[in-house]
């Protein structure tokens, strides 16, 4: 199980490629997987039904006791079979429907059979926290596959739609398996149906686990977004909306149902909701034109039922229930991918467009109605078998005395006629042959035979469901084993003398009559529907669900609006303020609330704390009263310049490395952007309040102070940074402390941080550019000059290029030398770069590798590779940049960040904790012996994203910003 669970992450990422040479048919050799693993779980009956239950296991993340685990007992062994099964027919069937489609096809193919095995692995899952993932991760597949058509503003909608609805049912589910797991002291899910916690905090998580599975099978109030996603293609409507996603939710209650049926809030939540949404879509789908979202609101309705029959949670409801599973999942997939043949082949849907198809295609009509019969619940059908089992098992309960067992036997009754109405509306829809509303037959609609391929899989679906009706005696023994795990009838009511068996026929018992019933209720209901112009009628209401979804968007965006018009002024003084008030707020009353401060004091601990101490305070004082822009960034780089000197004389070369290096990048950064801007403080926007401005000032500096003279004093143990150094030598196998503890000890830190420099390198170059990201400075220069040709370039429409041999000219130092006004050319600087750029590259890559033993690292390397770049920036303009770094700062910091994830993934792979380093050591004859760490990677990502950042600031706030000042230049001069 486990290894097909590894084929159906793997080989869908192959799919792309196929499709791009096979088309359509491709998915042909997609459907051999499903296939596989369908075969595989029917090779597992004989073990399943004897008791032994296939399990297998594989620890994941052992320090939180999360395994991958599988285990295929009677109910994951059915909703295994109908996955693969089904999933198999529907890939067969996508050969004929997207035949001659080409656009996206490789990522839908690709992303249905993800969607595959991620509900193969989140029915066999025995651990409920990989449970929730593989729920999260279909319903982020499910989003792509309904927006599959992205041109439609209706896909759009409705895949972000389904997103939301069950993403935000899975957040609640969240927090029900984090409060279920902490009462049951484990993540099996077979381990807690065995130990079951009791309590309130335990009917509080069931009641959130509740509105997880409620929502992700379309039970009201979530029921709107099911009809909604039939702006899908019809495959997925066939797979997702009728035998999988939507099973999920139906799948979890009915895993709880056995043991959680008992407690409190169960029954009361499911039957209410399970019998409301089973009348309300019955009555919807009576109202519909599309024969597809008959369908839809027919499946709502079908779902109410389900939750019903499973979610009561006695053995003879469990094992209707498991059948009428079976038949849902057969009937309804096969009605999905009947509509889709008539719409691929007719082009429309609509009911009233469609006469006289179904005596053009017999077969295609014959076995659609042997569908609606199954779903109506017509003997001999699985639809029937059902359907008696069900009534059967809550008349029992409601004879007994069960207040919910009568509230739903009427519910189930109603639905049932509901449901006859609309399959029977169904047939006549489509197959039927009209009259006009003046009585006059209908022109019939001209039917081109689709290929017999096309019809296989709706046609075998519905056989089945013919099949599985005469076999019931085989599937009331093949479910057994999970409907004895039930109780045999709620507390407070007698067990029936007999248990409930799976049979064509009982004899004339009153479940028979009732739904017989039904039936004929349902045929009633359609002809006074069809006579009233029911479909026609304005609604009870004047909204639907849909447009309390709608209402809510609207009012989240419009408090998001007012709430951003309240807080976000645009004034960065009051973003400072506001922090910096909290902050001496905060910690002021920390400070004030202890009962007594500990203080331990050095004059200084180093002389040269004597000298640096009084320059950085001058050079602060000087920054405050400072009246030009750059005088003050200045100023205020002395201070940094000053803790490079205090870092470098306390022992911590690496931190002085750093310090200096950041202080320069930044002093250019703000030098870039302080060329648009006023030169003078104040030209503008004159500084207001100086005076409360100095009293916060100085109020943060005072609590700061107290602060580290507080927290200096108040340690008491060793600290533990007293054994870095053994630490990092013994786990990490390097002697550079620092650089060990930023990618190894405290690598998770450093991958935050990563996050937090890509975020910021995005941010700058949104903030600057206006319709992209990147800029197209390499367009300018496609290659290198031969500078041992000495021709200078000249800009052509291809952009820059050598001149002809005979032009004569100038040698070029560098590439966009020329491009530069000749009052900021520098033919010093350009020789200076042109002979220090590499080897500040090279020197860059020495810190790099180096660093896990010397001074240096990733972070430090990178930033003297970015400070390469300023100084060809500085040179020779924007397109020397374009030259130097001939590609978009984006793919630095995504492959770069990229690394740093592959290094905390891979050692989960093996086992392995998160960012876990492994050691190589061996002996080569000419470099002889030479260690390697895996950490290594990781600091190589650091060191591109750093990059990535250093590029993205200069194409942002230099090239982009010169482009800008040159267009206002030839705008004024023009």
């Amino acid at each position: 199980m486990l290894v097909l669970l590894a084929a159906f992450a793997i080989l869908p990422l192959a799919l792309p490629w196929l499709v791009g040479r096979l088309g359509a048919r491709a998915f042909t050799i997609a459907a051999v997987l499903p296939i596989v693993a369908f075969v595989h779980a029917a090779l597992q009956t004989p073990a399943v039904l004897s008791g032994r239950i296939p399990f297998e296991t594989y620890d994941w993340i052992p320090g939180l006791g999360i395994h991958l685990s599988m285990r295929m007992d009677t109910l994951g062994w059915v909703m295994a079979l109908i996955v693969t099964g089904v999933g198999a027919l529907v890939m067969l069937y996508c050969r004929w429907y997207f035949d001659g489609h080409t656009e996206g096809l490789g990522q839908f193919s690709a992303v249905l059979l993800g969607f595959a095995g991620a509900m193969y692995g989140l029915v066999l899952t025995d651990d409920i926290v990989v449970l929730l993932m593989f729920w999260e991760i279909t319903s982020v597949l499910s989003y792509l596959l309904i927006g599959y058509y992205h041109r439609r503003g209706a896909s759009r909608r409705a895949a972000l739609q389904a997103l939301l609805v069950t993403s935000l049912g899975g957040l609640v589910m969240l927090i029900g398996i984090v409060l279920l797991v902490v009462a049951a002291g484990t993540t099996s899910l077979s381990g807690i149906l065995a130990h079951a916690p009791t309590g309130t905090v335990a009917d509080i998580a069931i009641v959130l686990v509740l509105v997880g599975a409620l929502s992700k099978s379309a039970i009201f109030p979530f029921h709107f977004w099911l009809p909604g996603a039939m702006a899908a293609p019809t495959p997925v409507s066939a797979y997702l909306h009728a035998a999988a996603m939507v099973k999920a939710g139906i799948y979890l209650i009915a895993r709880l149902a056995p043991v959680f049926a008992v407690a409190p809030p169960w029954r009361p939540v499911l039957i209410a909701l399970g019998v409301f949404t089973m009348l309300l879509g019955g009555i919807q789908a009576l109202r519909e034109t599309d024969l597809k979202r008959i369908l839809a609101f027919g499946t709502v309705s079908q779902l109410g039922l389900l939750t019903v029959v499973l979610g009561y949670g006695t053995r003879d409801a469990a094992l209707a229930g498991l059948a009428l599973l079976l038949g849902h999942a057969l009937f309804k997939s096969s009605l999905f991918l009947v509509v889709g043949v008539i719409d691929r082949q007719l082009s429309t849907r609509d009911i009233t467009e469609l006469s006289g198809v179904g005596r053009q295609a017999p077969t295609l009509a014959t076995f659609s109605i042997i569908a609606i019969c199954s779903m109506v619940g017509v003997i001999p059908t699985i639809g029937f078998v059902a359907k008696e089992g069900a009534i059967a098992a809550l008349l029992h309960e409601s004879q007994g005395g069960s207040v919910w067992g009568l509230v739903a036997l009427l519910g189930v009754a109603l639905g049932s006629v509901l449901t006859a109405a609309y399959g029977v509306r169904f047939v006549w829809g489509a197959f039927w042959t009209k009259r006009d509303a003046a009585g006059d037959r209908m022109p019939v609609t001209a039917w081109p035979d689709p290929p017999v391929g096309f019809l296989a899989a709706p046609i075998v679906l519905a056989g089945l469901t013919l099949v599985s009706g005469f076999a019931a005696p085989l599937l009331d023994t093949a479910f057994a084993g999970y409907a004895d795990a039930a109780p045999a009838a709620t507390p407070g009511v007698h067990a029936p003398e007999h248990a409930a068996h799976l049979a064509l026929w009982h004899g004339f018992e009153p479940a028979l009559w009732i739904s017989l019933a039904t039936i004929a209720g349902g045929a009633l209901v359609f002809w006074a529907a069809l006579a009233g112009g029911w479909a026609g009628r304005r609604r009870i209401l004047p909204f639907t669900a849909g447009d309390v979804y709608n209402g809510a968007l609207r009012g989240i965006a419009r408090v998001s609006v007012l709430t951003t018009g309240l807080t976000q002024r645009g004034s960065l003084p009051v973003y400072v303020g506001t922090i910096f008030v909290v902050f001496v707020a905060a910690e002021g009353t920390v400070l004030l609330a202890s009962p007594q401060w500990r203080t331990a004091l050095d004059a200084w601990q180093t002389p040269a704390q004597l000298f640096a101490a009084p320059v950085m305070i001058v050079a602060a004082l000087v920054a405050v009263r400072a009246r030009k822009r750059y005088t003050g960034v200045v100023l205020v780089s002395v201070t940094g310049l000053g803790m490079v000197l205090l870092f470098a004389t306390s022992g911590a070369p690496d931190l002085a490395l750093t310090q200096v290096l950041v202080e320069t990048v930044t002093l250019i950064a703000f030098a870039l952007v302080l060329r648009r801007i006023p030169a003078r403080l104040g030209d503008h926007n004159a500084s207001v309040w100086p005076v409360a401005r100095a009293v916060l000032g100085a109020a943060v500096g005072v609590t700061m102070a107290a602060v580290a003279i507080v927290a200096t004093g108040a340690r008491t143990a060793t600290p533990i940074s007293e054994r870095f150094p053994q630490l990092a030598y013994e786990l990490g196998h390097g002697r550079n402390v620092v650089n060990v503890a930023l990618v190894d000890l405290r690598g998770w830190d450093t991958m935050g941080e990563l996050s937090v420099l890509i975020l910021a390198a995005t941010g700058v170059a949104s903030l600057v550019f206006v319709t992209h990201r990147a800029d197209t400075l390499s367009t300018f220069t496609t290659q290198l000059p031969n500078m041992r040709a000495r021709r200078p370039l000249v800009e052509t429409d291809r952009g820059l290029r050598s001149q002809s041999a005979d032009t004569g000219g100038h040698r070029a130092w560098l590439v966009g030398g020329q491009r530069v006004r000749p009052e900021n050319r520098s033919i010093m600087l350009e020789v200076i770069v042109r002979i220090l750029f590499h080897t500040i590259i090279v020197v860059s890559l020495y810190l790099l590798f180096a660093g896990h033993n010397l001074p240096g690292g990733g972070f430090a390397g990178g930033l003297v590779a970015g400070m390469a770049l300023v100084m060809r920036y500085i040179a020779g303009g924007r397109y020397e940049l374009g030259a130097a770094a001939p590609t978009d700062a984006g793919r630095f910091l995504g492959i770069g960040m990229s690394l740093a994830v592959a290094c905390a993934v891979v050692p989960v792979l093996f086992g392995a904790a998160p960012l876990t380093s492994a050691f190589f050591e061996i002996q080569l004859p000419v470099l002889g012996h030479v260690e390697f760490v895996t950490s290594t990677i990781f600091d190589i990502g650091v060191y591109l994203v750093v990059i990535g950042l250093v590029l993205d600031v200069l194409r942002s706030l230099g090239a982009e910003v010169d482009r800008q000042a040159q267009e206002t230049r030839e705008r004024v001069s023009a």
